[in-house]
């Protein structure tokens, strides 16, 4: 019997608005639990597991990160954690806050990192609080140093005849300018900053892979390694991915290999939770709603679609 078509409309506009209805109920569920029971994010997740945390891009000081880091160091249900690191690195403040974190987790539990593509400069810093450490045999890596740029244009706004005006509280403030080559008391004092700076870098490298400062600092003239170098050298230990640092927590650990991986997700448990309500509210409209105004069923008589 065929359906009346405002009978039809009306089913499907009821459809809409319960649709809409669940999503939010999801989300009102959801941040309840959060509110007022204090649930962790693994107590919702469930049972043993091993975090991976994924380093990528450029690193830089990241409150939200550290605060997850700190609360997975705390978490009874987290085992271990693979650190994946892919970045070109990123300023000293933002890594040496994060080679903090994760020194702190493996103070605690089992750390061990995967280098990827790229493992450099901060990258490869903060790598070095693991309790080993794999890289790919075409990863680049290294490049333990500082470097400070800028550049002046004192030359160019002069063929302008354009004449910069500096007031500063002391011959320093203006160290590096754009508008004037550095003085000899300048590049002093800058280069004091980098080689202090230098000096931080490669003491963590010397506690993370139990060298002699010296040796790291014959290896950390800036250049970058491969993957095959840097075993070679001792920067790393062995050649490998996930898989062989799963292997390795199972052996020289005791994590058992069964246990799941699941991602360190730096987000809030509200946060997570509305983004995975949307999302579902989302999926569920494209297959209720998008979906048949985009598609026309030809199993209806003309005068229904």
């Amino acid at each position: 019997m065929a359906l009346d078509p405002d009978l039809l409309t009306d089913r499907r506009r009821l459809k809409r608005r319960l649709t809409l209805w669940r999503g939010a109920a999801v989300i009102a569920v959801l941040m309840a639990l959060y509110a007022w029971f204090g649930v962790s994010n693994s107590a919702l997740l469930g049972g043993a597991h091993v975090a991976r945390l994924s380093i990528s891009g450029t690193i830089s000081d990241d409150r939200r990160l550290i605060r997850a880091l700190d609360e997975a160091t705390r978490d009874k249900t987290v085992r271990a954690m693979i650190l994946a690191v892919d970045s070109p690195g990123g300023t000293m403040a933002g890594g040496e806050a994060l080679h903090g974190a994760l020194a702190r987790f493996a103070a605690q539990k089992p750390l061990v990192a995967t280098l990827g593509g790229t493992a450099a400069s901060a990258g490869y810093m903060i790598a070095m609080p693991a309790g080993r450490v794999f890289a790919r045999e075409g990863t680049v890596t290294g490049s333990i140093g500082v470097i400070l740029q800028s550049f002046e244009g004192s030359e160019l706004l002069g063929s302008l005849g354009v004449r910069p005006e500096t007031i500063a509280s002391g011959p320093l403030k203006d160290q590096p300018s754009l508008f004037r080559p550095l003085t000899p008391e300048g590049r002093a004092a800058l280069t004091a900053v980098v080689q202090d700076l230098y000096a931080q870098f490669v003491a963590m490298v010397a506690a993370g892979r139990h060298m002699d400062e010296e040796r790291v600092r014959s290896l950390a003239d800036g250049r970058v390694y491969t993957g095959r170098q840097a075993l070679a050298l001792g920067l790393v230990d062995a050649i490998g991915g996930e898989a062989e640092a799963r292997a390795w927590l199972a052996a020289e650990r005791q994590v058992p290999a069964s246990l799941p991986v699941r991602s360190l997700d730096p987000r809030g448990l509200s946060e997570r939770a509305f983004a995975s309500a949307l999302t579902l509210v989302g999926k569920t409209l494209s297959a209720e709603w998008l979906v048949p105004l985009l598609r026309i069923d030809a199993r209806l008589p003309l005068w229904q679609r």
